[in-house]
């Protein structure tokens, strides 16, 4: 069967496409390291403060200025409440929650999570400078959500 000359052009870029969309996800998945969600680290939101690291939240260094910050989400606060680092430092943090959804944030940085109940959420951020921050919830918790608030200090 013979096609005309249009719809040979368009079959082309529409498979062109598809390869070049495909070597995209490829590039994403293998060099860059992006997965998707379905992989995300989990946790029995009744067993947080017995299974580890949540059974001894708080900050650890793993490193010359590095940092592992294992913080619970729960209403109404952070455990732990108050985290402070020297300046330079690179923190990890993994945060999780008992309860509900809860928000994670601390204002004039990259740092803002959205932490699930049975979801461990990771994320790493350098703070060069000298910093006095609170830690807020911004996802609505519960009737306490306003007076849940946590302090990120970096000397």
């Amino acid at each position: 069967m013979d096609l005309p000359r249009s719809e040979r052009i368009w079959l082309m870029i529409g498979g062109a496409s598809l390869v070049v969309f495909f070597a995209i996800i490829l590039l994403m998945a293998l060099v860059w390291g992006f997965h998707n969600p379905g992989q995300m680290k989990t946790i029995a939101p009744d067993a947080v403060r017995t299974t580890p690291p949540f059974d001894k939240p708080g900050l650890y260094q793993v490193g010359p200025n590095e940092y592992r910050a294992v913080m619970i989400a729960q209403m109404f606060m952070y455990q732990p409440n108050n985290v402070t680092v020297p300046a330079g430092s690179t923190v990890h943090f993994e945060v999780t929650s008992p309860d509900v959804v809860h928000g994670f944030e601390i204002p004039g940085t990259n740092v803002n999570l959205m932490v699930v109940p049975g979801h461990i959420t990771e994320y790493t951020a350098t703070f060069r400078n000298k910093m006095d921050r609170v830690i807020v919830c911004n996802e609505y918790c519960g009737s306490g959500h306003q007076v849940m608030l946590g302090r990120f200090v970096v000397q």
